[in-house]
C-alpha cells in the first residue's frame, strides 16, 4: 500500500512537472525575462528572479534558515557560543587574521553590491561574511554578536523582518503583496539583500559555532548514518 501511494506520488509529480515545462520553453522564459528585467530594479536575471518575480521563494527560503539557526543554537551542546576551549593556538593563524579579516569583509561588501549586475548577491556575501566570522572565532578575537542576547536575535531575523517589511509596506500602499514599485524597486531590493547578508552570515556562523565538537580521545557513538 505504502510502495503503490509513494509511486503514484512520483508519477503524479513527474506529470506536472513535464506539464510545466511544456507550457512555456526556456527560450521562451528567457525571452519573458529580458523583456522584464528592465522593470526589476536590477540588471542581473538571478538577482531579478530571487528577489523580484520569484521573491516568494527566496521569502521562505530565509524563513527556513531562520528556524533553522533558531534550531541549531537551541540543541547547542554550551550555552556560550563562544568557548575559549576551541580556539585555535596557531601563531601563524594569528598572524593572517589581521590581514584575511579585512580583506574577507571587503569582498563580503563587494559581492553584495555586486549583485544587482553581475554575479554576486546576499547569499554570496553571507556565506563570506561567515566564513569571516568563522576565521574570527578559531583566531580568538571578541565576538559579542554571537553570545546570546540581543545582538544574536536580531541578526537572526533581520533578514526576514526586512523582507517581510517591504513586501507589507507594498501592499498597504496598493500594490500586490511582494511587488515592488518599478521607480524604487532598485533601492528597495538593496536594502533587502543588505538584511540578508547579515543574517545569513549570523545563521550560518551561529550553526557553526553551535555544532558539537567530538572528543577525538572518546569513541563515538552510534556509528550509523
Amino acid at each position: 500500500m505504502t510502495l503503490a501511494a509513494c509511486v503514484g506520488f512520483v508519477v503524479a509529480l513527474a506529470a506536472a512537472v513535464l506539464g510545466a515545462a511544456g507550457a512555456a520553453a526556456p527560450s521562451e522564459l528567457s525571452d519573458q525575462l529580458q523583456a522584464s528585467l528592465a522593470r526589476s530594479g536590477v540588471e542581473h536575471p538571478v538577482t531579478a528572479v530571487l528577489l523580484n518575480f520569484r521573491s516568494y521563494d527566496t521569502l521562505l527560503e530565509i524563513g527556513v534558515l531562520v528556524i533553522a539557526g533558531m534550531a541549531g543554537i537551541s540543541l547547542a551542546s554550551t550555552n556560550a557560543l563562544e568557548d575559549p576551549a576551541l580556539r585555535s593556538a596557531d601563531s601563524l593563524l594569528y598572524a593572517l587574521q589581521r590581514w584575511f579579516v579585512p580583506v574577507m569583509l571587503l569582498l563580503a561588501a563587494y559581492l553584495l553590491w555586486a549583485g544587482a549586475d553581475r554575479p554576486g548577491g546576499a547569499f554570496q556575501a553571507g556565506a563570506v561574511l561567515a566564513a569571516t566570522g568563522v576565521l574570527m572565532r578559531l583566531g580568538g578575537l571578541p565576538m559579542a554578536f554571537i553570545r546570546p542576547g540581543i545582538l544574536l536575535r536580531l541578526g537572526l531575523v533581520l533578514g526576514f523582518a526586512v523582507f517581510l517589511l517591504v513586501a507589507v509596506a507594498g501592499a498597504l500602499n496598493g500594490e500586490a503583496f511582494l511587488a515592488y514599485p518599478v521607480t524604487i524597486a532598485g533601492g528597495l531590493i538593496l536594502i533587502i539583500e543588505i538584511g540578508l547578508t547579515f543574517s545569513i552570515g549570523m545563521i550560518l556562523l551561529a550553526l557553526f559555532v553551535a555544532a558539537p565538537v567530538t572528543d577525538e580521545h572518546e569513541p563515538e557513538e552510534g556509528g550509523g548514518l
